[in-house]
């Protein structure tokens, strides 16, 4: 039988603008809601001036020459103030949010263009060129398409200089990004109507049966076994996360406290749906200020949570790992943290037992699903079913379920709630191999159930290393290997033999300055005496200057094979 979550929490069936704003004129309150970690004092938008801005951005969609309700928007940029505005403006415009990874190479950004449908591509100014490139691949005229993006329209706009009369500086160079053209392309600010045309401005409600059901954004999976795919999600898919996860919080005896002075700091990127459901809609539905940095940087996290006082940090491992080692961190005031969480990819418990020493303040590392806030957690284990949610373990081929408990009941991890996406954006064929017609999604993920049904991530399906008929789990190793106190951060991948197996191969940064003298033998031993045999590094160590991730903190491991695969096909080199 599925292990059915012990919460249930009411859904409210309407969009996603109409859940967090209410309605388009009641007043939300003057409390801020976002700013930049860099300006905080200037540089902010209000409860009220937040939904505005949302506002006019979607007058100003639904007034411009090809836009229409349905269509994609893409957005192509890092993270800044304006972020949150042109996801929510999208939305209330009845459009459909798409956002891409700001690193992209002009042929990885046209594919997603081409595959969404994407109306109009907003490009940072930064990365123009890559922009035109990839419209001109997609078909798209750059002239009418492309629309050159970047915050500096708040520094010239009269409904910012009216919330906020300290001083500003607009050098020549913002000035010519806020008018005319660049390259060609007009400035995204021509998307944009004026405030008091916009400020009665209504979205659609969806509270009709099923209206809420409408596919509010496309978030492109990472592509790490194959090419990316459009993950549809409903409006729907995102109340449902927003209220299971704020469910989790209220259960704290002292919530209305730790929320009342609860402060978020978004250094994950807000085109990914982590960020999305958590900094834009979480934080916004709890009434919690964010401060917004541009990208990631280590020691910028540390002095920004130090200086406003950070109470929730939200990881993904490799942020964890630096927290966890980095020397960095015995610098820097960290008392206000009170909630520590990661997810995106499994974390061993190791490392989060060094992070709770390094933070002190009787922390405790959760990872990933459902979790009662009240009790600790003493593993590696995602915790049970989030509320209105239903998971099971099934055999690898999908024929039966395995109801055994314990590490040795390992198989594929399938879930059902209402916070599961609709489907995979017109690829139908995919779509079937991963959602059942009864609804259940095929995670992909290999776990287990403890026997006091806590889930545990093994590793992905598709990672599993295959070692003389035994399965090996990367993730396992890769634990293992930062247990070590030389070592920084680590990746395994499995490398194909001769005789059609895998050996085991080990990816190895090391610790700076004491982990310099680390060698390959040394690695190797310390593995051997913690494992079976076939699980031993017999592949071979290799030292990195750093592992290659995706934004949300997930290890390349394809990008590994491939290019090992080809320096030791150039050397002559055999496993």
């Amino acid at each position: 039988m599925p292990y059915k979550s012990r919460w249930t929490v009411p859904v409210p069936e309407c969009s996603l603008p109409t859940f967090l704003f209410n309605s388009p004129t009641q007043s939300l309150g003057a409390q801020r809601c976002f700013s930049e970690a860099a300006r905080p004092d200037t540089h902010y938008f209000t409860r009220d001036t937040f939904r505005l801005w949302a506002q006019r951005f979607a007058l100003g969609l639904q007034r411009s020459k090809h836009f229409k309700k349905g269509d994609r928007i893409l957005l192509f940029s890092g993270n800044d103030l304006f972020v949150p505005v042109v996801f929510m403006g999208v939305l209330c415009a009845g459009g459909i949010f798409t956002g891409a990874n700001p690193t992209f190479v002009a042929r990885e950004l046209a594919h997603q263009l081409r595959d969404s449908g994407a109306t109009y591509l907003l490009c940072a100014d930064g990365s123009i060129d890559t922009g035109i490139e990839a419209a001109r691949l997609a078909g798209l005229d750059p002239s009418e398409r492309v629309f050159v993006y970047n915050a500096s329209i708040y520094d010239d706009d009269d409904q910012n200089q009216n919330q906020n009369q300290n001083q500003r500086t607009t050098t020549t160079t913002t000035k010519s990004r806020r008018s005319g053209t660049i390259k060609g392309c007009k400035y995204w600010g021509e998307l944009v109507a004026p405030a008091e045309d916009a400020r009665c401005f209504q979205w659609d409600d969806l509270t009709g049966p099923g209206e809420c059901d409408k596919t509010l954004a496309l978030n492109y999976s990472s592509g790490t076994t194959g090419v990316p795919k459009g993950v549809e999600i409903t409006h729907r898919n995102y109340i449902s996360n927003t209220v299971q996860v704020a469910n989790i919080a209220r259960q704290h005896p002292e919530y209305e406290a730790r929320n009342a002075r609860a402060r978020w700091l978004c250094f994950l990127p807000l085109y990914h749906a982590y960020g999305q459901t958590y900094y834009v809609a979480g934080a916004f539905n709890r009434a919690v200020p964010v401060y917004v940095m541009p990208k990631f940087d280590f020691e910028k996290m540390l002095e920004y949570t130090q200086r406003f006082r950070i109470t929730d940090l939200t990881l993904v491992p490799p942020i964890a790992v630096l927290l966890a080692k980095h020397p960095a961190v015995e610098k820097y005031d960290l008392s206000s943290v009170e909630n520590v969480g990661c997810g995106a990819a499994p974390l061993g418990r190791d490392v989060s037992l060094q992070v709770e020493k390094r933070l002190g303040n009787g922390l405790n590392l959760k990872q990933g699903w459902g979790w009662d806030i009240n009790k600790k957690s003493f593993s590696a284990a995602v915790g049970e079913p989030n509320a209105n949610c239903e998971a099971k373990i099934m055999s690898e081929d999908g024929t039966h379920e395995i109801t055994g408990r314990g590490p040795e009941n390992v198989g594929e991890l399938w879930c059902r709630g209402p916070n599961v996406m609709k489907g995979y954006w017109g690829n139908p064929k995919a779509t079937a191999e991963t959602l059942t017609p009864d609804g259940w999604l095929k995670t992909g993920d290999i776990a287990y159930v403890d026997a006091e049904g806590m889930f545990f991530i093994v590793d992905r399906k598709k990672e599993l290393i295959k070692v003389k008929g035994n399965q090996v789990a990367p993730a396992e190793l890769e634990a293992l290997l930062l247990e070590h106190e030389d070592i920084a951060d680590a990746a395994v991948i499995g490398m194909p033999t001769d005789d059609g197996d895998e050996k085991p191969r080990a990816f190895i940064v090391r610790q700076p300055g004491v982990g310099a003298a680390l060698t390959e033998d040394e690695v190797k031993r310390f593995v051997e005496g913690k494992v079976v045999r076939y699980k031993r590094l017999a592949g071979g160590v290799e030292f990195v200057e750093a592992i290659p991730k995706n934004p949300s903190g997930k290890i390349l491991r394809r990008q590994l094979r491939d290019t090992t695969r080809e320096r030791l096909r150039r050397e002559g080199a055999r496993l």
